[in-house]
């Protein structure tokens, strides 16, 4: 049976780790007040973990769930910066308000985050079929499986994005 970590476990963790967790971030993120926010994000995490931790090697640990964490923000930051980008190659007439960018955006994260929830293999044939156009065989092709695999892997993210909005 799974159970939280004791708040004095995690009280401990980061009595001792945060500081090394900051500057580890700091070095990857490259900017103090990032590093910062995502240390206290990856306690968080384990605030509201499910699962028993109790890590033998507990900066390990910490860099694996800081390293998730700042993958993930790297990926919307590109998003977000995708998105401005386009943006900005639009005429200004026909740029959105500001509260139409927002709602833009607050719908690419969301849609990021539903696709970030499928396998690596499987997001990527989606986005190879989705926004690069490729056929499906010419996904077969460029990652070395059968046309099979990818029907298979399309289905199951037409699935999830299925399940994702109407369930």
């Amino acid at each position: 049976m799974s159970e939280q970590l004791a708040p004095l476990d995690i009280e401990t963790l980061y009595r001792h780790h945060h500081g090394w967790l900051v500057g580890m971030l700091r070095r990857k993120l490259g900017n103090r007040e990032n590093a910062a926010d995502l240390a206290q994000d990856t306690f968080a995490r384990l605030l509201t973990t499910t699962a028993a931790v109790q890590p033998r090697e507990p900066r390990a640990y910490l860099c694996t769930v800081a390293s998730r964490l700042a993958a993930q923000y790297f990926r919307r930051q590109a998003l977000e910066r995708a998105y401005l980008d386009a943006l900005a190659q639009q005429p200004e007439a026909h740029a959105p308000s500001t509260e139409t960018r927002a709602l833009i955006l607050e719908a690419l994260e969301a849609i990021s985050r539903v696709l970030d929830a499928l396998p690596q293999r499987t997001r990527a044939i989606f986005l190879m079929a989705q926004l690069d156009g490729l056929t499906y065989p010419g996904i077969a092709a460029e990652l070395n499986v059968t046309v099979n695999v990818v029907q298979k892997a399309m289905i199951k993210a037409f699935q999830h994005c299925y399940q994702a909005v109407y369930q």
